[in-house]
């Protein structure tokens, strides 16, 4: 019986102590970042920022993944069916809590079949409109939308994006008419607002900053409580005649759902030094990005957060009148 016990412990640690020992070196290959959403947005310049600062951190490379399409979904449904070990995350936008609000068939659960790491930043919202705009503030928007509606055309990167629910809301609380043109990306999206092909998009600082900047985009306002250091002349919402309408884009990062404790909290450990970064804090702030505090980029915090935010979207969106699909 002895004989029989100690042949069964032997097995059960020649199992188990790779399984440890992988845990405690972990990483000892590359590292994946899936972004949902197509190169050239603002999440993805984001996320590549952190994945490049993660690597040196880590010690391991970390390969960014561009998976677009509906709205980050298909992304995120990618980490989800991944195997549990650390070596693919997802990072990801506020679009992660509003999507079970969005999609009434969502193949996964934001909230049980991933384990959190940490929240990373949050980026404020801004309209902005092609360079030749007649208008320079959102009063001047909303006049000439009342008679020119049927003309404008309000860019966005998809169903369930941030631009387009930055959009759908506004219209909603505005009772504006212009037309919706969704898009596969902010990347294209933005290349035709930069044409002149549509008229505005509401998007992130990270992927318009520069085109403000040299002239090619005419900012209109932005939807924080107060101005943004980067663009003072800018007036919010609030100032153009939309009491109370904010609206910011947190990110946070993600592992499967079963990923060993061990190694989240290493991941989550790597978030933090890298936050740290002077590099990431420059980078970061250059693009108006509020850097998530030590007590925030935890598994905790990001939980929390999530699951507060899904049912935020939902009564959100109730409250607009969008459906889900």
């Amino acid at each position: 019986m002895n004989k029989l016990l100690g042949i069964v412990i032997s097995v059960a640690c020649a199992f188990f102590l790779p399984l440890a020992h992988s845990q405690s070196t972990f990483p000892n290959k590359p590292i994946h970042i899936v972004i949902p959403f197509p190169p050239g947005g603002s999440t993805d310049v984001l996320g590549r920022l952190l994945g490049a600062s993660m690597s040196n951190n880590l010690g391991q490379s970390v390969i960014v993944e561009n998976t677009g399409g509906a709205g980050g979904t298909i992304g995120a449904t990618k980490v989800a069916r991944s195997p549990a070990d650390g070596y693919t995350l997802l990072f990801h936008n506020m679009a992660h809590a509003s999507a079970p609000a969005l999609y009434s068939k969502l193949p996964y659960n934001p909230i049980q079949d991933f384990e959190p790491i940490g929240i990373v930043t949050e980026v404020p919202m801004i309209l902005v409109a092609r360079k030749n705009f007649p208008g320079n503030n959102f009063s001047d928007v909303l006049a000439y939308a009342k008679t020119n509606g049927d003309k404008l055309n309000f860019a966005n990167a998809g169903v369930g994006a941030t631009s387009q629910l930055c959009e759908a809301l506004l219209k909603s609380a505005t009772g504006s008419k212009w037309t919706s043109v969704p898009y596969k990306g902010t990347g294209p999206a933005l290349n035709d607002l930069l044409g002149g092909q549509v008229d505005f998009i509401c998007d992130q600082p990270a992927s318009t900053i520069s085109h403000i900047k040299a002239g090619n985009l005419k900012p209109i306002a932005v939807a924080t409580k107060n101005r943004l250091k980067i663009l003072p002349q800018v007036a919010t919402f609030s100032e153009s005649g939309l009491p109370g309408f904010e609206l910011t884009v947190w990110h946070g990062l993600y592992a499967p759902k079963g990923t060993p404790k061990e190694v989240v909290d290493r991941l989550a450990t790597s978030l933090r030094d890298t936050l740290k970064d002077p590099v990431i804090i420059e980078r970061y702030q250059d693009m108006s990005a509020s850097i998530a505090t030590p007590t925030q980029a935890t598994p905790e915090a990001l939980q929390n957060f999530l699951k507060a935010d899904v049912e935020r979207w939902k009564t959100a969106l109730k409250a607009a009148g969008i459906q889900a699909e």
